[in-house]
């Protein structure tokens, strides 16, 4: 692995990303179904999970905009795709399953935006782009799961978007812990800041002060 780092810093990666003006918070499928080991989660996710709930609790607290997502597909299964080519349990995650509910420790406040999503990406085909810029978020604080498929996704997005990505790595979960690994690094290298929720809530606490 140290070769490795040698490797993309000599090629100049993993350039430090420093969090800029308004913060916002999206948290990327942190629901039943994914917290369950027996269905879509396993791994570290649960964890996660417990992590988000004092971060959650923070952003209400500083009142920053504040995103949620869920995988819902239409009853009548007509917007099934690729994804559910791939997965095809996904297409269970309906409107009013309990899967598809978001787990009840982070249940969306009034004014809290609630994506639905068929896709792995947050931004793909959704207003949430708009609707941070709408709020001049510019450093958006990334939880959720998976960390190899929707997070990676998402984040992959709001970097092209423009939005600098803090992906808190003590928050964001898979099911195996080899892809979650091997992602942060690459998301750290590529496309966005990555580090435990305590170091980005004291860098935050630092920007403020400036």
């Amino acid at each position: 692995m140290s070769s490795d780092i040698d490797t993309y810093q000599r090629q100049s990666f993993g350039t430090r990303l420093e969090p800029k003006g308004q913060v916002g918070l999206l948290i990327i499928d942190f629901v039943n179904g994914f917290a369950d080991p027996v269905v879509f989660g396993g791994g570290n996710i649960a964890q996660a999970i417990e992590n988000t709930v004092p971060l959650l609790a923070h952003a209400r607290a500083k009142g920053w905009p504040i995103a949620h997502t869920r995988i819902v597909f239409a009853d009548d299964d007509a917007d099934e795709n690729i994804f559910t080519l791939k997965v095809p349990g996904l297409l269970a995650l309906k409107e009013h399953a309990h899967s598809s509910a978001i787990v009840s420790q982070l249940t969306p406040r009034d004014g809290e935006l609630v994506v639905r999503k068929t896709v792995p990406s947050a931004f793909f085909g959704s207003s949430l782009a708009a609707w941070l810029a709408q709020r001049a978020v510019q450093t958006l604080l990334v939880a959720g799961a998976v960390t190899s498929g929707c997070v990676r996704s998402s984040v992959v997005d709001a970097m092209q978007y423009g939005f600098r990505p803090f992906v808190l790595s003590d928050c964001v979960g898979d099911r195996a812990m080899a892809p979650h690994d091997a992602n942060l690094f690459d998301m750290a290298q590529k496309y966005a800041a990555v580090m435990k929720r305590d170091e980005a809530l004291e860098a935050l606490a630092a920007l403020a002060t400036v």
